[in-house]
């Protein structure tokens, strides 16, 4: 056995350890490895699950997403589908469709259900075509092939007045104020008045009627309410009204007085405390029994009471068309629009044929002359007479009777007359911001022009604008801004606009003074980016 030199055998052990130090370094260091490298995949099948799980998430709330899109994109094509079936029903007043009249409320589609509910907003409840919207509304949208049952319920909007201004309390919730005249005495006004005013509330409207005559009040001859006194309110010192089937009425012989015994003046002052102080409410119409004439208290009705419209009534004798075209003259003056002509006592059939006792022609020449579109003829009956006698309107006793239907037909008239009127004052004079001009179109014209702001707040006539006594222009050409715009236009009466501008001023523009001032004749056309 061969022999190692002990210097060699120290090396050869120290090599042998330095060996086996690095394979356990090696062998730690491939442990080591092996650890981090399962930490890695650990995080990282950890990091895999998570995003995994994200997309999950984001792919399930995209499919939601997609699903309330679709859900919704039906909706939105139902909804279409219905409104372009009720576009098919025109409003015979507008001329236009319910959908653009904004007739429509509350739409409400279950396609599942194949359920389809709605409802029809009228201007008025005594709209005469109301049954005609609701089974014609009933009929489009049924035929739309997903359908399976049709809700339509019918309402209509709350009376409001059209008009500007600070109106008394009494008649600020009324929407429209009828003049029932004649201008002369005996012809029948107050007959006219009672059955046209039973019959509106026959149609569903909310009525009540003024008795406006002092020195004759007929209204409590021709109805016979339960309290025949009008009462006060003693806290708000208001008079509150009586009532008879529904309908409010208030005259000066149910105040105790009986029939007046004064000057004009005072009775003047009585009527516009009794039509002003009256807690009427909200009424759709109030129809004012005129009396007769044409001088201070019909003057002051009419500037008092912002009236919506007229019915004249007259009698077949020439005498009583004179009379009759005087009052016409006074509300063409006062811009009130004449609406209808009711010729009382024209004829009586015996024996098989038809007499004119008071000759023929009267309510033709009032129509002809004065161009008032609708005539309507009552004839002589003892029931219209008896009725009015006994307290119990005609249309009510017999609301099938020849003469019940006249005035169902001048109820019609009014209606629709009152609504087309309403139409035409709100859109008289508005303001086109793209324009930046002011559209006029007077009521009963066709023709449209356009007027500069700054030139209609110049020409204001007002005390405050000119001097009364000098006529000197307070407010010069200067002091109005060229580039001034209105903030509110409203309509005031049936003759002028009441217009606010920035400053605060409140101008009375009436129709008559907007025709003559200079128009914008070279209007520039608006870039897209302005349309």
């Amino acid at each position: 056995m061969p022999l190692l030199h002990p210097q060699s055998l120290r090396h050869a052990c120290f090599e042998f350890q330095t060996q086996r130090s690095n394979s356990t370094k090696r062998l730690l260091l491939s442990h080591k490895f092996l650890q981090s490298q399962s930490s890695i995949i650990s995080i990282s099948r950890t990091r895999i699950l998570k995003r995994v799980s994200q997309k999950l998430s984001i792919a399930k709330a995209a499919s939601a997403q997609a699903s309330s899109s679709i859900g919704e994109s039906v909706d939105k094509t139902s909804e279409k589908d219905v409104l372009k079936a009720l576009s098919q029903i025109i409003d015979p007043d507008f001329g236009t469709d319910i959908v653009s009249c904004g007739f429509v409320k509350d739409l409400g589609i279950d396609e599942a259900l194949g359920e389809v509910s709605f409802r029809l907003e009228l201007t008025t409840p005594a709209c005469p075509v109301k049954d005609m919207f609701e089974n014609k509304a009933n009929e489009v949208v049924a035929a739309l092939p997903w359908v399976k049952k049709v809700n339509v319920t019918m309402s209509a909007q709350p009376a409001k007045p059209i008009f500007a201004g600070q109106l008394p309390f009494g008649l600020s919730r009324i929407s429209n104020i009828i003049a029932v005249s004649s201008c002369k005495g005996g012809v029948g006004k107050s007959t006219v008045a009672v059955n046209l005013a039973y019959t509106l509330a026959g149609m569903g409207a909310r009525v009540g009627i003024f008795d406006a005559d002092v020195y004759g009040p007929s209204l409590p001859t021709m109805v016979n309410p339960e309290s025949c006194i009008l009462e006060m309110n003693p806290e708000k010192k208001t008079i509150i009204p009586t009532e008879y089937m529904g309908v409010k009425l208030v005259s000066f012989g149910f105040a105790g007085q009986g029939r007046a015994i004064m000057r004009g003046p005072m009775v003047s002052g009585v009527i516009n405390q009794l039509l002003t102080t009256t807690e009427w409410g909200e009424l759709d119409y109030l129809v004012i029994d005129m009396p007769p004439g044409t001088g201070d208290i019909q003057l002051t009705l009419c500037q008092v009471a912002p009236l919506t419209a007229a019915v004249i009534v007259t009698t077949p004798q020439k005498l009583a068309f004179i009379d009759v075209a005087k009052g016409v003259r006074m509300f063409s003056k006062l811009k009130v629009p004449c609406v209808a002509v009711v010729e009382n006592m024209c004829h009586f059939d015996a024996d098989g044929k038809r007499y004119y006792p008071f000759g023929k022609g009267s309510g033709s020449e009032v129509v002809k002359q004065f161009g008032i579109p609708h005539l309507f003829d009552l004839p002589i009956r003892p029931t219209l007479s008896a009725s009015g006698d006994s307290g119990t309107p005609e249309v009510v006793s017999d609301p099938l009777s020849d003469v019940a239907r006249t005035f169902q037909d001048l109820g019609v008239c009014v209606v629709q007359q009152c609504a087309k009127i309403r139409q035409q004052v709100s859109t008289a004079v508005t303001y086109d911001k793209y324009l930046k001009a002011i559209r006029v179109k007077v009521p009963n014209s066709d023709e449209e022009f356009l007027l500069h702001p700054a030139t209609v707040r110049r020409n204001d006539r007002s005390a405050q604008s000119v001097d009364e006594w000098t006529g000197e222009q307070k407010v010069l050409y200067g002091d109005v801004a060229e580039d001034i715009e209105p903030e509110d236009i409203r309509p005031m009466g049936n003759y002028a606009v009441s217009i606010t501008w920035p400053d605060g001023f409140s101008q009375i523009a009436p129709y008559d003074q907007l025709e003559e001032i200079e128009r914008l004749v070279d209007v520039p056309p608006l870039s897209p980016v302005e349309v």
